[in-house]
């Protein structure tokens, strides 16, 4: 086809086409410099884009896990802040149990034991009732306590499985250890609650054993609120290398867009001033 005709502007066709190719391309890359992704929605890639949801939802899910982790830990702490009081003080109630397992003290010391005992006492009842953190208590089951008592099962990773906080029997304790004037009287009862297999000492070492078990759920949760945090960093840099742009590329391809627009737009210019020429044949 002659490109001599005022019917059909073959240059021009040509040089449109090219100019909207370029135009094209051009609102990709300025998408991905504004947006930072190489797939910022679906019509970028739809497989990567939804691969791409997918982990931004699993980094979600995790961080919302290690949230209520975090709230865990300051249960376990005030627990274990609670439980340690107990066992110190316990420590001192043992002391004056030995002194009052002994039948020579009698009269005024043996009450004044007594009630330096009760007092210590009315100090673990309290340990107990206050150990709360968030409305929610692991021992304090007396009245007045100022936390709901329960087992905790709290979501653990993004999948919501659970880990089950045990709980410690404050009441239990207490009344275990709450001793009657009668028995306080008696040298030689007192003397049986302080052995190994007695009440007293029982009692001690359950409070030991739950130390453990608080120490042993604190160190879990503090790892599994670590292995959640490495799981999301190392989520993000996957999720980076599938839909970020790489921003020195898409900036140099801009700045060779730019000048391939400029000229495609001067050779549109020029190929739709060429129907003008024919008109100096008729002159």
């Amino acid at each position: 086809m002659t490109l001599n005709s005022v019917n059909t502007n073959v240059g021009a066709m040509i040089a449109l086409q090219s100019l909207n190719i370029t135009n094209n391309q051009l609102a990709g890359v300025q998408k991905r410099v504004s947006t930072g992704y190489r797939v910022a929605d679906a019509t970028d890639d739809g497989a990567a884009y939804a691969i791409a949801q997918n982990v931004r939802s699993t980094v979600g899910a995790l961080t919302s896990a290690n949230q209520q982790l975090g709230g865990v830990q300051g249960l376990l702490s005030t627990t274990q802040s609670g439980l340690n009081n107990i066992s110190k003080t316990m420590a001192s109630m043992r002391d004056v149990l030995v002194k009052l397992s002994d039948s020579n003290v009698a009269g005024t010391d043996r009450t004044n034991y007594q009630q330096q005992y009760k007092s210590m006492l009315a100090n673990v009842k309290t340990f107990v009732q206050d150990a709360s953190y968030n409305g929610k208590t692991l021992i304090g089951n007396l009245a007045y306590s100022t936390g709901t008592f329960s087992r905790v099962a709290v979501a653990r990773n993004e999948s919501g499985s659970s880990y089950g906080i045990a709980t410690f029997g404050g009441s239990a304790l207490y009344g275990a250890i709450n001793f009657t004037t009668t028995q306080m009287n008696g040298a030689s009862t007192i003397a049986a609650l302080i052995t190994a297999s007695g009440t007293f000492l029982t009692q001690q070492n359950s409070v030991g054993q739950a130390l453990n078990t608080v120490g042993s759920e604190t160190n879990y949760v503090t790892n599994q609120i670590s292995y959640n945090s490495d799981k999301v960093s190392a989520l993000n840099t996957g999720l980076g290398s599938l839909v970020d742009a790489n921003l020195a590329q898409e900036s140099a391809q801009l700045q060779s867009l730019q000048i391939r627009q400029q000229l495609g737009t001067q050779a549109l210019s020029l190929a739709n001033q060429a129907p003008q020429s024919l008109l100096s044949l008729f002159k």
